[in-house]
């Protein structure tokens, strides 16, 4: 399966990642990537970026080294309904946008809670990926969020960086491959993302590749094979 595209990176603006755009880009093109999307944690996330930065997207190139890029935010999910860490004016602006649930930025909920604060963020017609639903520590049903993945036409993310056997998000595995199970029954696309914040995981895929093939998750529902998959998800009315 040739993965061309990796929608979750970041950049020194977000404060605790350690390249520039440049670098990351220059990273992408060298593992053959054809796509590119620079996703900065947005202002609740201590130490990101002000809403300033994401004001400014028109200042940038959306290509470089033969990569096509697009600049967004992982905004951050803030209450149980689905809050988001920038507003309308600014968010309309982004090229992609993926709403994540940090601990940082959200107090524990039930899981029944933070099942609504999943929902309500897919509702917003800006957010087009659900980032890390796989964190043990905001238990979710499962079925349920796929179901409101499918009928918000929003993407389910398998974050290669959560399923690092040293991180600090739980139960990572067994949790996407019951996501993905879902996925699979009721035909719901997923994406891949890196969560890279060093230019040496741009494109890293490995964890999530050995997680899809456990699943026997179809190549037709991963979104990273096609470009033009992508921006189905990115056009939202």
């Amino acid at each position: 399966m040739e993965l061309i595209l990796d929608t979750h990176t970041h950049t020194i603006a977000s404060g605790h990642a350690y390249n520039t755009i440049n670098e990351m880009a220059k990273s992408a093109a060298d593992k053959g990537l054809r796509l590119l999307a620079i996703t900065e944690h947005a202002p609740a996330m201590p130490g990101s970026c002000s809403y300033m930065y994401f004001l400014n997207f028109r200042a940038l190139r959306r290509e470089k080294y033969g990569v096509k890029l697009l600049f967004g935010a992982e905004l951050n999910i803030l209450d149980k309904d689905g809050k988001v860490d920038l507003e309308e004016d600014i968010l309309k602006g982004l090229d992609i946008g993926i709403a994540s649930i940090h601990p940082p930025c959200y107090k524990g909920c039930t899981a029944e809670e933070n099942l609504n604060a999943y929902i309500k963020a897919m509702e917003n017609p800006y957010v087009n990926i659900i980032g890390h639903p796989d964190d043990g520590r905001f238990p979710v049903d499962m079925e349920k969020l796929v179901l409101a993945a499918k009928e918000n036409h929003v993407l389910l993310e398998i974050n290669n960086a959560s399923l690092n056997p040293e991180g600090f998000r739980k139960d990572t595995e067994k949790n996407d491959l019951e996501m993905l199970a879902f996925c699979k029954k009721y035909g719901q696309p997923v994406v891949i993302g890196s969560d890279a914040h060093v230019e040496e995981d741009t494109g890293n895929f490995e964890r999530a590749r050995k997680v899809i093939a456990k699943a026997g998750f179809p190549e037709e529902l991963v979104i990273n094979t096609s470009i033009d998959k992508l921006y189905g998800y990115l056009k939202r009315d």
